[in-house]
């Protein structure tokens, strides 16, 4: 029944809305707790600023590049000085989230949609915390939404409701469009977090002219069905992207075993392709833990840059 003057239209939206703005609540604490315990000297260890900046003159010591030498100062007090440079800090993060059809997908009890959402939320308060700006491309068969990064926890808050809330216009995946958008609008280096189950082709060229221009980061959304089909007898599956109906017989184990041989030869394909365009690969099963992937890939990237 409809309550002061509202239709049950009405009641419906302000319900609606209130658990929309719960659940943005309940992954705001989660990701600032998880970017402040887990991530405080991780997320600034292994990201580095877009450039350098000036920050002191010195007296020579032995052991400085030549290069480096301030040769007006050293005129002018007739010691060798050289100029000291820090490594610009703040730094640039675009969240580019992929919200087509098969993303809106879950066998278990969450979709790859909600996996991407928390990943995304977790990556917006490390930088924020960090005093970096964020940003959020949505993408599904074309850029549906673009927020500009900025600094500040109600930018975190933002990119949170909007994932959590965005609904695309289409339902298919076009990266290449999504990663042609990306070198559009960002003019300088900036740190690129690639949020996909990449269940896509033809995207290569633009991901290897992102990964030069960028640090490009591919996160990988996958299903435990996408690994193991169960014996379900007939199944009926419709694709969520064009609308294709398909008819397998699932309790073939031969036929189990082909289809999940063929989706890991392409993820080992793609795999391969990304590595060499220097593009780091984090894999997100959605029934795991969404943060032991992001650690690993944290230790892995502070090791390898030792």
């Amino acid at each position: 029944m409809a309550r002061d003057g509202l239709s049950p239209h009405d009641d419906e939206a302000v319900a609606l809305t209130r658990r929309l703005l719960a659940q943005v609540r309940r992954l705001e604490i989660r990701a600032r707790h998880l970017a402040e315990d887990l991530f405080a000297g991780s997320y600034r260890s292994v990201f580095k600023g877009s450039g350098i900046e000036f920050a002191e003159v010195r007296r020579y010591s032995p052991g400085d590049p030549i290069g480096d030498i301030d040769w007006n100062v050293t005129a002018r007090t007739g010691y060798p000085h050289v100029k000291e440079h820090v490594d610009e800090r703040e730094l640039t993060v675009l969240l580019v989230v992929d919200a087509s059809g098969s993303v809106d997908y879950g066998s278990i009890d969450r979709r790859k949609q909600d996996v991407a959402a928390e990943v995304a939320g977790l990556l917006a308060f490390s930088a924020i915390r960090n005093n970096d700006k964020v940003g959020l491309v949505m993408f599904a068969d074309q850029v549906d939404m673009y927020i500009p990064p900025e600094k500040g926890r109600q930018q975190g808050l933002r990119v949170i409701r909007e994932m959590l809330h965005h609904r695309p216009r289409g339902s298919g995946t076009d990266i290449a469009e999504a990663l042609e958008f990306v070198g559009r609008v960002l003019t300088r280096r900036a740190i690129v977090f690639l949020i996909s189950d990449f269940h896509d082709e033809g995207f290569l060229r633009e991901l290897s002219v992102a990964a030069r221009r960028h640090d490009l980061i591919a996160v990988r959304l996958i299903d435990p069905r996408e690994r193991d089909l169960p014996a379900a007898g007939l199944v009926e599956l419709v694709d969520a992207e064009d609308g294709t109906h398909l008819l397998l017989d699932t309790v073939s184990e031969d036929f189990r075993r082909r289809l999940a041989a063929d989706l890991a030869v392409q993820r080992e394909e793609q795999g391969r392709e990304m590595t060499r365009r220097d593009v780091d690969l984090i894999e997100l099963p959605t029934d795991g833990s969404a943060v032991d992937p992001l650690v690993r890939f944290f230790d892995l990237r502070r090791r390898r840059l030792r």
